[in-house]
């Protein structure tokens, strides 16, 4: 019976108008909306509407929270949710936002038993019993307003969300039947010849940090197929399938949807 309500509530805040002024907001700052067909921008504002209704979005380090703060990242969050059935990131409760990048002290392993005390910056930060995902604004809005570049904060916290949602953070979210046949096939050697190319210092399209574990190389790869979808197909083609498949969507067709791979 809750599911029902909860359904027939979000079925409800999709269905209404979009403010104009969040609209202007979304046409501003989110690159990759302009590049989508118009009933995939309408479906998108459908999940902002959700996600902004749903999430509590607070503001740290000083910062004062804004529509536009709150609409930029529920749009960008939302382009993950798209043709997928979707219970918008079930473990995730708040947002939190500091206008720049943050600090956080941490402790690590440095042998021997031994741990030391680090200060770490960050652009932002989630897990799964925080139930809460950090954010850095201007990181936000310069990953959000350039879509070709493979860099996007909002879209890589978020699919580490995703991640989380069958209960292990592996670089392997919830799939169906279908691509569990595939996924660990292609994925593993991908992620394995990562890590052997940052350990050479051979160039890579995918981004290097990707090699520290394979839920931050689910993440990276998840922000070059949205920012950079053809150079992806062009040079991983299986891993563009994959993600396709898994995301439903094809990126690559979209028009202006990143340059071809050249060289």
């Amino acid at each position: 019976m809750i599911e029902f309500f909860k359904s027939r509530r979000r079925a409800r805040l999709r269905a209404l108008a979009f403010p104009a002024d969040w609209q202007r907001i979304v046409d501003r700052n989110v690159a990759v909306f302009r590049r989508l067909p118009p009933e995939d921008q309408r479906e998108l504002l459908g999940h902002t509407q959700v996600l902004l209704a749903e999430k509590h979005f607070e503001g740290c380090g000083g910062l004062q929270l804004t529509d536009e703060i709150r609409v930029t990242i529920a749009a960008g969050a939302s382009v993950l949710l798209l043709h997928r059935d979707t219970d918008y990131y079930p473990r995730l409760t708040s947002i939190l936002v500091y206008p720049g990048t943050y600090v956080v002290r941490e402790e690590r392993p440095i042998g021997g038993g031994i741990w030391a005390d680090d200060d770490e910056a960050r652009l932002g930060h989630t897990a799964p019993q925080l139930g809460a995902l950090i954010l850095a604004w201007d990181a936000v809005l310069r990953g959000a307003r350039s879509a070709d570049d493979g860099d996007n904060v909002v879209f890589h916290e978020f699919a580490h969300q995703l991640d989380f949602e069958d209960d292990n953070v592996d670089g392997t979210p919830p799939l169906d039947s279908r691509l569990y046949r595939t996924w660990a096939s292609v994925l593993t050697p991908e992620y394995e010849a990562l890590r052997h190319a940052r350990e050479s210092g051979a160039p890579t399209l995918i981004n290097q940090y990707g090699a520290k574990n394979p839920a931050e190389f689910f993440a990276v790869i998840t922000e070059l197929f949205f920012e950079r979808p053809r150079e992806l197909r062009d040079r991983h083609a299986a891993l563009y399938e994959e993600l396709r498949s898994f995301y439903c969507q094809d990126p690559a067709s979209w028009q202006g949807g990143g340059a071809a791979a050249g060289g």
